[in-house]
Formats: C-alpha cells, structure tokens, sequence
C-alpha cells in the first residue's frame, strides 16, 4: 500500500502525528517548477512541460520515521524531497542518504513493480509526490519528458552494473 494511500485512510500516522506541521510557507505552484527544472531526470523539459509536471504534483510532509516506500511492495508514485533527509536501505550492507533535490520512486511509477529498496524519513520531510496514473498521462503527453526519463534510467543501470563489477 502507497504512503498517499495510508495517510488519506489514517493509518500511517501514530502518536497524534499530523502531515503539514513541520515547516513554515507553502509551496507554490512556482516553488515546484523551481525544484523540479533542478530534477536531473527533467532536464530537458520545457518550462512548459514543467508547469504541466508542477500541476500534477501534491505536497506531502512527513515525521522522521515514515517509511516513504517499502522494498518488494508495488510502486504507484514518484518522490522529490524539498526539505529533510531520508535514509535509503537495499540491503543490510547498502545504503545511502537523500537529501533535498533527490529522488526516488521513477522506476516502479513506469513499470508499477516492486520497489528496489525502503525509504525512510531521517528527519521531518516535504516532498513533491507525482502518482503513476496522472504520470503516465503525462508522459503520453511530453514526448520530451520521456526520452530524459530513458536516459537517466539508462545512466543509473550503468552506475548500478558498474558498482557490481
């Protein structure tokens, strides 16, 4: 089950915990296509497609402690951290630390498998969250956006293959 999922039926959040506590301002339209054009994955959309990116996306905070994405459970939505950290585990040996302006979740939001690892909040968390359905309507719309999509998926696999050699 997704993390927009658990929060709109109440179960993710425990202890008297509420989404949208941890930071001051909101985010404005303009804010998310300031984030998004530093996105690597959409480098070479134009701030066109940008607003159209920007419009299909929600802001979500988080406490430290959510688990954002579970390894092995289906992926149904794609993440931008905006403020916070969080903890990436693949396994016991690997892991590594998102910072703002990372992101995770394009790979299970194409292809809607399982996910490749566990996301954790470290600290309190603001995300830009873009779920696979108003996605993939997306992509049939930006041609442009798919081929960077390709790309930085392409460039991963080869960062990954390597890292195993």
């Amino acid at each position: 089950m997704e993390i927009v999922s658990r929060i709109l039926e109440g179960s993710l959040l425990s202890g008297g915990a509420e989404p949208g506590r941890f930071f001051e301002g909101r985010v404005t339209q303009d804010d998310k296509i300031a984030r998004l054009e530093d996105v690597t994955l959409l480098e070479g959309c134009s701030h066109k497609q940008l607003r159209a990116v920007a419009r299909i996306t929600d802001v979500l905070e988080l406490p430290a402690g959510t688990v954002l994405a579970r390894a092995g459970e289906p992926g149904n939505e794609f993440f931008l951290i905006v403020d916070g950290s969080a903890r990436v585990e693949v396994s016991v040996r690997k892991r590594s630390r998102l910072e703002r302006g990372d992101y995770f979740g394009e790979m299970s939001l194409l292809d809607g498998g399982p996910r490749s690892a566990t996301v954790i909040a470290e600290t309190p968390v603001r995300l830009l969250v873009i779920n696979r359905r108003d996605f993939t309507t997306l992509l049939r719309e930006a041609p442009g956006l798919t081929q960077n999509l390709l790309i930085t998926l392409s460039k991963r696999l080869r960062q990954a293959e390597a890292a195993v050699r």
